[in-house]
């Protein structure tokens, strides 16, 4: 974030000039995982009570009535991941254009996950996807049985800053095993492993003769059916001719 512009804070009509941690101007602040921060906004050369406000990047943080007079400090504690880039802003509240930002960079080694396993058939396509995340970016590779992995044909890597991808078309046999996805890092190196099963592929058995064979026994039976019913009715109208002949 080399290019976060550093304005200094304005001063108002009454000369009041805000700071941060004792600076005027916006800036960067390197910090840890786990590590806790405190930040103290401060009005220097006011000439009244100066209410001050705390902003955690759009919302407001909720402050007690005896820290926000002239001076107001937050605390961030237990600093994660998640709180890297994150932009804490002290502003006057009667001219709210007088303020001064924090931005923290939170320093942390490489943390992988993904999907552990997958099962695929013989044939199909496959993709395994490792998240990162890291500060300081770290360099992405995969590696198979300890070494680095040689790209096939049918191989395709794609990287960003958040995965490294590692997508396999027409799996084949020789593709089963476990990579390694390795995040080195100038803090230092984290490596995941994915296990990829390649079962042998399931038997289709084609549905058209199926199809076909059905409606050829069906027909086979209506056509019985028919055939046996028109015997029966002959059979009735033969019974029935003797008894016309008595009637009469």
């Amino acid at each position: 974030r080399n290019d976060w512009p550093r304005k200094s804070a304005f001063q108002s009509s009454a000369g009041s000039v805000l700071t941060v941690n004792d600076r005027t101007e916006n800036y960067i602040l390197d910090t840890w995982l786990g590590s806790q921060e405190s930040l103290k906004c401060a009005v220097q050369n006011h000439t009244r009570e100066e209410e001050l406000l705390w902003y955690r990047e759009e919302g407001t943080v909720d402050l007690k009535s005896g820290n926000k007079i002239n001076s107001s400090s937050v605390c961030v504690s237990s600093i994660s991941e998640d709180d890297n880039g994150v932009t804490f802003t002290c502003k006057l509240q009667r001219n709210q254009s007088v303020s001064v930002s924090v931005v923290l960079n939170v320093i942390f080694p490489p943390i992988l996950s993904g999907d552990d396993f997958q099962t695929v058939e013989e044939g199909s396509d496959v993709k395994l996807v490792c998240n990162v995340r890291s500060n300081p970016q770290a360099q992405m590779m995969w590696h198979r049985n300890s070494d680095i992995l040689n790209l096939e044909k049918n191989h395709q890597v794609h990287q960003t800053s958040e995965s490294l991808q590692l997508s396999i078309t027409k799996v084949k046999k020789s593709d089963n095993g476990t990579y390694s996805c390795v995040a080195n890092s100038s803090l230092q190196m984290e490596t995941k492993d994915f296990h990829l099963i390649v079962k042998d592929r399931a038997v289709t058995v084609p549905k058209e003769p199926i199809i076909a064979a059905c409606i050829v026994v069906f027909l086979t039976l209506c056509f019985g059916l028919i055939a046996r019913r028109k015997r029966i009715m002959k059979l009735c109208i033969k019974n029935e001719d003797p008894q016309r002949e008595t009637a009469l």
